[in-house]
C-alpha cells in the first residue's frame, strides 16, 4: 500500500492484516470497533475490505466444501511463498 495512513489509532497494514480476523468474528468488541472505525474513516481500505468481504462470503457459500487440508498441502503452500518471496 503506497500510502499508510492512521485513522481511529490503527495503520492501514495494521487493519488489512486483522481484516480476516475481523470478518470471522474473531477479535475483541474493542479490536472491532477499532477496524470498524478506520475502514468507515479510510475509503482505501473501506474499498479492499468490501471487496476481500464479499469474496470470501462468495467462497463460503460457493458449496464447495473446503475441509481441512493435510499437512502437505501447507508445507508445500509455504516452500512456494518461501521461493516467491526470494526471487
Amino acid at each position: 500500500m503506497a500510502i499508510e495512513r492512521e485513522i481511529a489509532g490503527m495503520r492501514c497494514g495494521e487493519v488489512l492484516a486483522e481484516l480476516s480476523d475481523y470478518l470471522d468474528g474473531d477479535l475483541t468488541k474493542a479490536r472491532s470497533a477499532q477496524v470498524e472505525a478506520h475502514l468507515h474513516g479510510c475509503d482505501v481500505c473501506e474499498r479492499f475490505g468490501s471487496a476481500f468481504a464479499s469474496a470470501i462470503q462468495t467462497l463460503r457459500h460457493s458449496g464447495l466444501g473446503f475441509g481441512v487440508a493435510d499437512s502437505t498441502v501447507f508445507e508445500r503452500l509455504h516452500a512456494r511463498l518461501g521461493k516467491a518471496t526470494q526471487e
